[in-house]
């Protein structure tokens, strides 16, 4: 009997520590308790790709710049730099009072360190690209040059020498993306394949610290006292309980276990709005349709064009959609700022589409197809999804009741359907966007790569980009930008369907953080008011 008791004594107490971190936490008390949507696969900044890895590597790790609450870069590790008139050097201070989790300072080696590592070939990062704007990198990573000629120096323990391959205007919002967070040299080279997954050993730099982590139930963090800026930092902790269920994460805020998460069901949406918990952030993401421009009829630019102007976003947004996406009618998605001018560059750029079903049917008429007549046939490819298909199917109708064009489906496995886009192997497909950094630029250079999947090849075009790829000006490149962008529209490359959001639920009490276009929230700031 007594052994029957202790042992329910001690299942008891293990589901109650199990239960902590989500648990009803003192008003005074300030915790914040988030619910993450998946399991991190890594907390290495060089190996990690998702959402939810970066994540909690924003607030562990911190690079030579951290993007502020307008997507700007703003002082990190550096305190301040100096860039050359030509934009090819810069040179970063770092913070004498710049240390790691365990009391070491964060040196310029550090960082030399952690760069070359990402680039190196035999690593295989997949996050190796980001870094191809620094001299000699990409030919680092292809095996066609050195380690030491890579363009990163340290030329003493708080000065880093950057040389690139050309001016890169956006290169210190560059600077704050997680392949170019330092590490510590020490602990990877002491534990090179595990230190990323175990808590006594994965040293950071950022705000917080990680503290308990049960792998796929729960990460703990507390206040980071080594970071530089640690009396910016308000929360003295943070519980994360961890689940991939919208509908569990969304329990455990309606059961006050958590302050926030993302993306609560969408049938959820409508209840959550009106009871003021539901937010929308902007996230840097165009869905849309490519054409490929070489196969007919779509290398007819009229042809394009018409059916560009044949659907209803708005339609398809609140009817299909849903989810507080936004409709799309451009390709730079909002939430990037013009730093010359201090506007949102979408908002500053407007609008290069729209629906207008009469332009559309003369555009067809003077292709020499009226009323769709005469059409070859045209299929729409799209990867396996639900929600794939119904667009596809909307956009299939739209077409036939407004224009006369009938249309044929195709889905494919991912893999197969990726494979046929890079191949050419299909007339109009689906495709989307996310941006890699902030700036108008990483959507821009999408249909200048010779490789894109419209098959896509203007010369105007390029020499825009080109120019704003070359500039250190600003206002400059960023005019440039719009007048590229409008060369796409005008040669009817892309049918945009809507802006990708992120939709998440906060209690009100959660102050002082904000999300990144990236889709990564920054709670270095955040505190709690009850």
């Amino acid at each position: 009997m007594y052994k029957k008791i202790l042992l329910a004594m001690m299942m008891l107490v293990m589901l109650l520590s199990l239960t902590v971190g989500c648990s009803k936490s003192d008003s005074n008390e300030q915790v914040l308790r988030y619910a993450l949507e998946a399991e991190p696969a890594t907390l290495d900044p060089a190996k990690s790709t998702a959402i939810p890895e970066s994540l909690v590597e924003l607030q562990i790790f911190e690079g030579l710049t951290r993007l502020d609450a307008k997507d700007q870069p703003a002082a990190g590790v550096a305190e301040r730099w100096e860039v050359t008139p030509d934009g090819l050097k810069y040179v970063f201070y770092l913070r004498q009072n710049a240390k790691w989790s365990n009391g070491d300072p964060v040196t310029a080696g550090d960082f030399e360190f952690a760069w070359k590592r990402v680039l190196n070939p035999e690593f295989a990062s997949e996050n190796a690209y980001m870094l191809f704007s620094i001299k000699n990198a990409q030919a680092y990573n292809e095996k066609k040059t050195a380690a030491d000629t890579v363009g990163v120096k340290a030329l003493n323990e708080h000065t880093l020498e950057v040389t690139l391959e050309k001016p890169t205007a956006y290169f210190l919002s560059l600077a704050a993306f997680h392949a170019f967070y330092p590490v510590h040299p020490k602990t990877i080279t002491a534990s090179p394949d595990k230190w990323a997954n175990e808590v006594n050993t994965l040293v950071g730099n950022g705000p917080f610290k990680i503290i308990n982590w049960v792998h796929s139930g729960q990460i703990h963090f507390a206040k980071n006292d080594q970071y530089w800026d640690a009396a910016a930092v308000k929360l003295t902790k943070m519980e994360w309980p961890i689940s991939d269920s919208q509908s569990t994460r969304l329990s455990l805020i309606e059961n006050k276990q958590v302050d926030m998460m993302v993306e609560p069901p969408v049938v959820e949406h409508d209840r959550l709005n009106k009871e003021g918990l539901l937010q929308i952030a902007p996230y840097l993401g165009t869905y849309y349709y490519v054409f490929n421009t070489q196969k007919a009829p779509f290398d007819n630019p009229k042809v394009r064009k018409a059916l560009t102007l044949g659907i209803n976003r708005d339609a398809l947004v609140k009817n299909v959609i849903k989810g507080g996406k936004k409709p799309a009618y451009a390709w730079v998605a909002p939430g990037l700022t013009n730093p010359s001018t201090g506007k949102d560059f979408r908002e500053e750029g407007g609008n290069y589409t729209i629906e207008d079903i009469e332009s559309a049917k003369n555009l067809l008429t003077e292709a020499g197809y009226p009323g769709g007549q005469g059409l070859p046939p045209i299929t729409i490819l799209f990867n396996t999804g639900e929600m794939h298909k119904s667009i596809a199917e909307a956009i299939q109708e739209m077409w036939k009741q407004n224009l006369g064009v009938s249309a044929s489906l195709t889905n494919q496995e991912s893999k197969v359907f990726l494979e046929s886009r890079t191949q050419g192997e299909f007339q109009v497909a689906r495709a989307s966007w996310v941006g890699d950094y902030a700036d108008p630029m990483t959507f821009m250079d999408v249909f200048k790569d010779p490789g894109n999947d419209a098959k896509y090849k203007n010369p105007a075009y390029n020499n825009l980009i080109e120019t704003a790829q070359s500039t250190m000006d600003q206002s400059l490149r960023m005019q440039a930008m719009h007048d590229g962008e409008k060369v796409l529209f005008d040669d009817a490359v892309i049918l945009p369907i809507y802006y990708t959001t992120q939709p998440y639920v906060a209690r009100p009490y959660v102050k002082g953080y904000f999300w990144s276009v990236l889709g990564l929230a920054d709670f270095k700031t955040a505190y709690i008011e009850k």
